[in-house]
């Protein structure tokens, strides 16, 4: 078995597991953040549902550490009485990212397996264990039968070859691996990182590598944990634990040979992360602001190397330099060396530990026309705000927050470049509620269609992370594709009994279900794409939201407003218009069976 394999076997009633097979998961951290923890507690008691194990459950408040917004403070509040009634521990707003905790906490280890609602649980990959994001849904079954059911993804091998440049960060590494792997072309798989080169990265090297998994449509990457590893993480578990590592003979349904010393420093171009190209492309571009963190770019390792750089220089006039250590651990450790005084001498913003630019309620947002260079994973349109979003290196965003523009360490200019005139900025329009109703028993739905011909539409298109704090589903189809341009308009349009067709990978990105309720709330009947993102097709899934995987969608002969009839127990197609018949992949048992029970909570 594969490394991944052997995990999810260790943490289920079979001794061998094989991908494609759906089985029960033990999971020994669950865990709910701010964003998504209300909607939790909410399922807890709606459906009347205990907590399995208190021991093993967790709340971390990394979205909105200030609580500066007034949403955000309600529903930690109401994790936090909920905490305090059920015996659960709470890591609240001084703690930081919550995926960082679970192990600096000894929660996860080397083979462990954990889940939270946080749609990057799989950089836990990086100390060998398995962590998935999931909603909110999914999280409450956890909590309550301390399991979850997991469909065992297919396994890929990566081999790094030679020698990683010296100029070569981490994360240009992983923007490396989205310029070849792109967005989708591993979506679904379970990815293996071997090579002397990866032996040697460091814990906080494997992070900000794992983190970014999510962005190229993968499950997770796990490494092989070093004794390095394995002895930082005895010295914090609260149990003893044996890692795990892959068969000798183990079946990789795809292994790829990477010259590594082809890297270089790179930048992904806003809009698409996978979109990366070598800095020098992007050279000399003005930049408004800077943000440092996140949980792929917050650790130690990275604040050394931006405290190096800044010493003894200034932050350009007119940009803002945004920092935020991952967890208040490393914030302690930053402010005992002095990094903190270097910081704020060069001019920069230094805010609490948290997940920053990456949520709606802290630090890191920009404004419409603004240009910011983030060490951010994600820079969908409107992620981090109505900006413009570059994402690069720890060391690229300092050198670049010194001059005024994109530049690299070693290209920092004596004077840096000044502005001359504002951007101007963008009003945003208020969408009205709407109610609706759907039945979502049928095995043969029909409607009409919309044909939305993109690939890799995230969350972030579907239901922007500004809405995150909405718990009522009548609410949320109002802000459906406000942020997919030429769809702003959707919810005024859509009827109920309307069917989507997209692309490949719809719904990447963020484990919010609200990207999922949206569409039930304006009674859109079903969306058919050639592939979803993991997370999103586990939240429409559980929540009885017909989703129909199709390959062949490109092949078929379809018009916007078609009429077309699906049979979701075989998978056929019937376009009303010219009676033409096609074939997707029918419902699994399981997927048949949440739909008919009305969702994975009904009982």
């Amino acid at each position: 078995m594969t490394l991944l394999e052997k995990i999810l076997a260790a943490h289920s009633k079979y001794d061998v597991v094989q991908p494609g097979e759906i089985v029960d998961i033990e999971i020994d951290s669950r865990v709910a953040r701010d964003f998504g923890g209300a909607n939790v507690v909410k399922n807890i008691r709606d459906f009347g549902l205990t907590i399995h194990d208190p021991d093993k459950t967790l709340f971390t408040f990394d979205c909105n550490p200030t609580g500066s917004d007034q949403k955000y403070a309600v529903n930690q509040h109401i994790c936090r009485l909920f905490a305090r009634e059920q015996g659960i521990k709470v890591y609240d707003i001084d703690a930081g990212i919550g995926t960082h905790i679970l192990i600096e906490e000894g929660y996860v280890f080397p083979g462990a397996t954990a889940v939270s609602t946080d749609s990057h649980a799989n950089i836990l990959g990086a100390v060998g264990a398995f962590g998935q994001g999931m909603g909110d849904m999914d999280i409450a079954a956890a909590w309550h039968k301390g399991k979850v059911w997991f469909k065992i993804p297919p396994s890929v091998r990566i081999n790094f070859e030679g020698k990683i440049p010296d100029d070569v960060s981490s994360k240009d590494i992983v923007l490396n691996l989205l310029k070849i792997f792109g967005a989708n072309s591993l979506l679904g798989y379970s990815i293996e990182m071997y090579g002397p080169s990866v032996d040697n990265l460091s814990l906080d090297d494997r992070i900000t590598i794992s983190s970014m998994a999510t962005e190229m449509g993968a499950i997770i990457i796990l490494f092989p944990p070093t004794q390095e590893i394995t002895d930082y993480c005895q010295k914090r578990s609260k149990i003893r634990f044996i890692p795990l590592y892959a068969d000798k003979d183990a079946f990789y349904e795809k292994t790829f040979d990477i010259e590594v010393t082809k890297f270089r420093p790179m930048v992904s171009r806003p809009g698409e992360p996978h979109d990366t190209v070598n800095v020098t492309e992007v050279y000399g571009k003005k930049i408004d602001s800077a943000f440092i963190g996140s949980c792929t770019n917050g650790r130690m390792n990275d604040m050394q190397k931006v405290a190096a750089i800044l010493k003894n220089r200034k932050v350009a006039p007119g940009v803002v330099l945004k920092i935020v250590p991952a967890t208040d651990a490393i914030w302690k450790q930053c402010l005992n060396e002095g990094l903190i005084d270097i910081f704020k001498r060069a001019g920069a913003l230094v805010s609490n530990a948290g997940c920053a630019g990456c949520a709606a309620g802290q630090v890191g947002q920009n404004g419409a026309g603004e240009v910011t260079i983030s060490t951010g994973n994600r820079n969908f349109p409107g992620k981090q705000g109505k900006g413009s979003v570059y994402l690069a290196s720890p060391e690229v965003v300092t050198a670049s927050a010194i001059a005024g523009y994109i530049t690299t360490p070693d290209n920092i200019p004596e004077e840096p470049s000044l502005f001359i005139k504002p951007e101007k900025q963008l009003e945003t329009e208020k969408k009205v509620p709407q109610k609706v109703t759907a039945d979502k028993k049928k095995s043969a739905i029909e409607g009409r269609i919309w044909l939305i011909q993109k690939d890799n539409i995230d969350t972030d298109m579907i239901f922007h992370n500004r809405y995150l704090a909405t718990t009522d589903i009548l609410e949320m189809g109002q802000y459906t594709f406000d942020n997919l341009k030429g769809f702003e308009d959707f919810s005024k349009k859509a009827k109920p009994g309307d069917i989507i067709i997209s692309g490949k990978n719809f719904g990447c990105g963020s484990s919010r279900q609200q990207a999922v309720d949206c569409f039930s709330a304006l009674g859109i009947r079903a969306i058919m794409a050639e592939s979803f993102g993991a997370i999103y097709e586990r939240n429409a899934i559980n929540a009885a939201f017909p989703i129909i995987t199709c390959k062949s969608l490109p092949g078929m002969d379809l018009k916007d407003g078609d009429k077309i009839k699906v049979n979701l127990k075989s998978g056929e197609i019937e376009n009303l218009r010219d009676k033409k018949v096609y074939a997707a992949e029918p419902f699994s048992d399981v997927q048949f069976e949440v739909y008919q029970k009305g969702g994975l909570l009904s009982k």
